[in-house]
């Protein structure tokens, strides 16, 4: 391998996900939205959302890590919406959803798109004394700094393709603070 040059390894991959929520009468709690991969809005509605069920669900310690970690995984799945650039067999927009569940211990946040391949994150060389003089900007990878970031401010991070086709990728959190 070139220095610099990217590679990828695959995010765990789980079996498959749920092909529709689940009760929420066997959750202790449960909230989810569907967007437009195509909205303009999209990443602003996913945010607002992240933060709402952070505030309203007694979790504001973790609202500024949820809130980043929802914002990524959805422009992840907006980007990867379109993979063909075609439309959804029923003509319309290619949609992500995202979803929150509570147990008494942790908060899952699913992101599903219609896109399966799996994400990819980026596996970086060691830095070496002869790139010492480049730019920060040309030893960031193009790709995949989303998923990182998620992987750093998440206590799990995982994907499993949808049994309707797509995929969804979770990322979950301590509400005890138990790193």
């Amino acid at each position: 391998m070139e220095p610099g040059e990217l590679r990828e390894l695959p995010l765990r991959a789980a079996r498959h996900a749920t092909a529709g929520p689940l009760m929420p009468g066997s959750l202790e709690r449960f909230r989810s939205v569907q967007l437009s991969a195509h909205s303009p809005d999209t990443g602003c509605v996913a945010r607002r959302v992240a933060r709402e069920v952070s505030r309203d669900w007694g979790m504001a310690r973790l609202a500024d890590d949820v809130e980043l970690c929802v914002s990524e995984l959805v422009g992840n799945a907006v980007h990867h919406a379109t993979p063909d650039g075609g439309f959804t067999d029923r003509g319309g927009s290619r949609r992500v959803a995202v979803a929150f569940r509570a147990w008494p211990r942790w908060l899952f946040v699913e992101v599903a798109d219609e896109d399966p391949k799996p994400p990819m994150m980026p596996v970086g060389d060691l830095l070496s004394p002869d790139l010492s003089g480049l730019a920060l900007d040309d030893l960031l990878q193009d790709s995949g700094r989303g998923l990182f970031l998620v992987q750093t401010l998440a206590d799990a991070v995982w994907w499993a393709p949808r049994e309707t086709g797509g995929k969804s990728v979770f990322c979950r959190f301590d509400l005890h603070g138990g790193r």
